[in-house]
Order: structure tokens, then C-alpha cells, then sequence
């Protein structure tokens, strides 16, 4: 428990011992000296916003405020070390309230050692996990630089669900992973806020995770984000490919953007010429455009999964379609992709000019306007196309073939 006149007496003695007044302290602090007045009476504590900047302007750490006492000076601490562990599990506790959820399946909050989720489905005969980890690569550095805490999250969340219900999974629960130098509230709380948002939208729940301070590993403000995803499909309704067909055809469904690959070349270029950052592109600057949150596709499509129409799916990130699509595409049969009909989005056109890139490496890099692809036959194309329009943009781009190589580009990219 804490004892607010102990807590109280350190902060007057600290406050003397520096030569300031109540005042003065107050000033530094940009709260009024009727606060520093109540904190020193032990009538009450100070709140865990100003608890940092306190310790910092009385040259202590969090937890010899909140304890009262001087630790010893020669001795060691893990808060001489960087890491004040009150102050942490104060942070910790805030996280809370973006753990609640109503998802019955969720047996546990924060707390525990490791999170409960009740997998019991009855409706599923034969219940298959589906599991991923993934990180928002060094998108998230920009993220940090440019504003973008909360944007960076739903870019984490809705990539690691787009891999999961390639396979028709549905999303469950996600843990997630922030190791950082030093504990800053806000930010923190932005990150774990930014994830479980994009959890809800993605119909499933953070059910837990770590949050790691390691002050002596990772820089003072730098955040290193990682998050795991369950789902959960049928195993006779797995979409693996394997029912791939010579003349099905591929559909594009479009991306908004980057989405979270191709930001070592982008950041490159930014620093080649900086003032590209505040051109404009469609109305947003080129800031704006590059940090646009990675679209999740799984409301578009998981309508269809019991539709059973769908004979493959695949995520475009890094590698491009090339890269992805083959991931699922049959031995001895081949997607012909025509690369004329693939609608360019104008970000790409940008990138593509002012860094002079040549179309082989544009399609390796990015994936140029077709953010997901979706494999069906001919009998139901148009109405997959009819149903994924209704949320994203979606269009042929190709056909199966015999053939033994699993892809095939065929015309080129139209950049007019």
C-alpha cells in the first residue's frame, strides 16, 4: 500500500533540497502549486500522468517516489538501470480496459501468466488452429517519426488476419508484443489501444501479450511491435489451393496503397529527395499516401466461405503477385496474369517516376494496386465479383493453365 505522508514528506524534501519553491515546482510541472500543496499534506497522490516528469524534475526515479525512501546509492537497482517497475505495472493496469471484451470465449483478463480461450466449437466437426506472427516491418519507423502510433497497429492486425483467412480461417484472438527503451505512457497505451481496435474491427479479441522494457537493448523512444493470431476453420473447408483447376480464373481485389511492404525503397527515395514528403498524390500528401492503414479483406470475403466457390486465395505483400500467388497455385498448372489489366494506383506511378524503378522491380516490391487475389471458376466469377465490390474493388486479371511455371505475366503494366 502506499503511504501518502511518506510519499508526501520525499517530494517536500526533495523539492527543498533542489531550492524550490511549491511554485516553482509547479511551474516546471505546468500544474498548479495548490497540487504540489496536496501532494506534500498527503491529502493525495500524484496521478500517474505527471508521476515521469515529476521523478525526472526531482532527480529520482518513480519508485522512490511512490515508496517514500532513497534507495541506496551504491547499491544496484533495476530502476538505476532504466526500468521503474511501479510505474510499469501502473501502465499495465491502464491496459486493462483494452482487454475487456464480450467474447464469451476470453476466460481471462491481465493478470494471469498466460491467457485462457475456450476453443470448443460445436458446429465445428473437425476444428483446425490456424496461427501467425507478424510485424509491421520498418513501415513502423515511419509510424514513430510521422504520428502514425495507432495507424501502425491496424496495419500489424489487418496483415496478420488477411494471412490467416487466405486458408477460410476465422479470426479468434491475438497476443501482441511491444519492447521498447523506456516506458512512455502515452505512447504505450496508444499501441495497445491502436491493437485492440483493430482486433474488434476484425472480429476477434487481444486477449493478452508482453509489453518489454529493455532500456540497455532498444534506444530511448524506439517501439519494436509483434503480434500472434489463432483462427480457426473446418479442416474439410481448408482453402489450400489444391482444388485449383485448369480455366479458373484469378481476381484482383484492390489495395488502398503500400500497405506494409516496400518501405526500405520508399525511405530510400525520401531520403534522395526529401521534399517529396508534402507533394500532393490524389489529395494527400506523400506522407499521408505511404501511411495509409493496410487494408484487412476478411469482411469482404468471408461471406464466401461457405459459399464454397473460392478454390484459392493469396495475399499480396512482399514478392509481389509473382511472390504469392504461386504459394497456392498447383503443380503442372500456371496463372497467366495480364499485367494490362492490373489498375495502378496512383501512389506506385509516383514512386515509380521520381525513383526511376523499372517494372520487374515495381512488381517484385509492391503489389501495385492488388492488394489480395482470389482463384474461382468461371461459373461463379461474376458472382465472387458482385460480392467483394460491395466493400473493395475486384476485377479479372487472369487464368489457370497447364504450364510449369506457377506464374506467368503476360502484356505490361500500363503506367498511363
Amino acid at each position: 500500500m502506499l503511504d501518502s505522508i511518506k510519499v508526501g514528506n520525499f517530494i517536500m524534501d526533495k523539492r527543498r533540497a533542489l531550492g524550490l519553491t511549491q511554485q516553482q515546482l509547479a511551474d516546471k510541472l505546468n500544474i498548479s502549486y495548490q497540487a504540489i500543496s496536496k501532494w506534500e499534506n498527503g491529502t493525495t497522490y500524484p496521478n500517474i500522468e505527471i508521476l515521469k516528469d515529476l521523478a525526472i524534475v526531482l532527480d529520482v526515479t518513480v519508485d522512490e517516489i511512490l515508496s517514500g525512501n532513497d534507495k541506496d546509492v551504491e547499491g544496484l537497482s533495476y530502476s538505476k538501470a532504466g526500468v521503474d517497475i511501479t510505474y510499469t505495472d501502473i501502465i499495465k493496469k491502464e491496459m486493462s480496459k483494452h482487454l475487456e471484451t464480450s467474447d464469451s470465449r476470453v476466460l481471462t483478463g491481465l493478470g494471469p501468466f498466460a491467457s485462457l480461450y475456450d476453443i470448443n466449437f460445436p458446429e465445428i466437426k473437425e476444428p483446425v488452429l490456424v496461427l501467425k506472427s507478424e510485424e509491421p516491418g520498418s513501415k513502423q519507423k515511419l509510424a514513430m517519426e510521422y504520428g502514425y502510433t495507432e495507424s501502425i497497429c491496424h496495419d500489424m492486425i489487418n496483415h496478420l488476419v488477411n494471412d490467416i483467412v487466405v486458408m477460410g480461417a476465422k479470426p479468434l484472438a491475438v497476443l501482441d508484443t511491444i519492447v521498447c527503451g523506456n516506458a512512455e505512457k502515452d505512447t504505450i497505451k496508444s499501441l495497445v489501444k491502436g491493437v485492440s481496435d483493430a482486433c474488434r474491427e476484425n472480429e476477434c479479441s487481444l486477449v493478452g501479450g508482453e509489453t518489454s522494457i529493455q532500456p540497455l537493448v532498444v534506444e530511448s523512444g524506439v517501439y519494436v511491435l509483434t503480434s500472434s493470431i489463432a483462427g480457426i476453420v473446418e479442416k474439410s473447408k481448408v482453402i489450400d489451393g489444391s482444388t485449383i483447376e485448369e480455366g479458373d480464373v484469378v481476381l484482383a481485389i484492390a489495395s488502398n496503397g503500400l500497405h506494409t511492404n516496400g518501405y526500405s525503397l520508399v525511405r530510400l527515395l525520401m531520403d534522395k529527395m526529401p521534399k517529396i514528403k508534402l507533394d500532393k498524390i490524389d489529395g494527400l500528401t506523400f506522407i499521408e499516401q505511404i501511411m495509409k492503414p493496410h487494408t484487412s479483406y476478411y469482411k469482404a470475403i468471408k461471406g464466401l466461405f461457405d459459399k464454397n466457390v473460392i478454390h484459392g486465395m493469396a495475399h499480396i505483400t512482399g514478392g509481389g503477385i509473382e511472390g504469392n500467388l504461386c504459394r497456392v497455385i498447383p503443380e503442372g498448372l500456371c496463372a497467366k496474369i495480364d499485367l494490362s489489366k492490373i489498375r495502378l494506383l496512383n501512389i506506385f506511378k509516383y514512386i515509380r517516376n521520381n525513383g526511376n524503378i523499372s517494372d520487374d522491380e515495381m512488381l517484385r516490391t509492391f503489389n501495385c494496386g492488388v492488394g489480395f487475389n482470389i482463384v474461382v471458376s468461371q461459373k461463379y466469377k461474376k458472382m465472387v465479383i458482385k460480392h467483394v465490390s460491395q466493400f473493395y474493388d475486384c476485377y479479372e486479371i487472369g487464368i489457370i493453365e497447364n504450364g510449369d511455371k506457377k506464374i506467368l505475366f503476360d502484356n505490361r503494366l500500363s503506367w498511363v
